[in-house]
């Protein structure tokens, strides 16, 4: 049964929290550090923020605040598409370590494969892999067409593509993909960015055991053996989102939900960014 700190071994032996707060969109910096206080009080263990978000401060102070030893929580950024390349990408990283104020990031991650970067912004991952400064290396927005061409060329394949994944997109050939090469997927956008919460499949389903649309949605993502990082500011689901861990779908409400796939996206396709 898993718990709040229930994790999954990397295939460099690292635990990594299957259970997360994500800090997309959380512009204001009173609210977003509240919120990833309310996550740390309530039991979360794992932090997903990125130069992007500009918030990589408030994690770092909240973090503090919180009166949790570094260690304690897993901390997860990311490399913004500008900032991608090499020598960038390691100055980039040098930022997110002043912002958060910290000695090492848990996981840092490729944001987007920006054409003819992502390469070398995974090479200096490795680097800094290599160098101790962050515990686990990954990417984000990585179909199986990238991934390969990092294969050609790295010493040490991504332990964790972060990909968008919801009962609407369940990604299933990028998955087996990413499972066949020991790489564990994050799913970002885990609700569907909202809009898989008026599902009536879903809400059945959960009515069966008292719990939301949402969180039998996060629960379907921890049966999958996702990682699942959802991300709210309002107190009470913070709370709400890791209150998963008292029921169980059975298989038929898991076939259930993942009959829903439409491969439709709410983010942009990987292969169709504006770079």
């Amino acid at each position: 049964m898993y718990t709040i700190t229930s994790t999954k071994t990397l295939h460099n032996g690292i635990e990594m929290p299957r259970f997360g707060l994500g800090v997309y969109k959380m512009d204001d910096p009173k609210e977003a550090f509240n919120a990833i206080i309310k996550a740390l009080e309530t039991g979360y263990i794992a932090i997903d923020t990125a130069a992007f978000y500009k918030n990589e401060q408030q994690v770092g102070e909240a973090l503090r605040a919180s009166g949790k030893r570094r260690e304690e929580v897993f901390i997860t950024s990311k490399v913004w598409n500008t900032d991608q390349g090499y020598d960038e990408t390691l100055r980039a990283f040098e930022k997110t370590l002043t912002a958060l104020n910290t000695d090492y990031v848990d996981l840092y991650l490729t944001h987007w494969p920006v054409p003819e970067k992502f390469p070398e912004t995974y090479r200096a991952i490795e680097r800094l892999y290599d160098e101790k400064l962050i515990q686990a290396t990954g990417v984000s927005n990585h179909e199986i067409h990238h991934l390969e061409k990092l294969f050609a060329t790295a010493n040490i394949k991504p332990m964790v593509n972060q990909i968008e994944l919801h009962p609407y997109l369940s990604q299933v050939e990028l998955r087996h993909f990413c499972e066949e090469n020991d790489i564990a997927v994050t799913a970002w956008s885990p609700l569907g960015r909202g809009r898989v919460l008026q599902d009536e499949t879903i809400a059945a389903i959960g009515e069966k055991y008292g719990k939301s649309v949402a969180q039998t949605i996060i629960r379907w993502h921890l049966q999958s053996g996702h990682i699942v990082i959802p991300k709210s500011v309002t107190p009470s689901r913070i709370e709400e989102n890791a209150n998963i861990f008292d029921f169980e779908l059975t298989a038929e409400d898991m076939t259930a939900i993942d009959a829903l796939n439409r491969n439709e996206r709410f983010g942009s396709h990987p292969d169709h960014f504006a770079y």
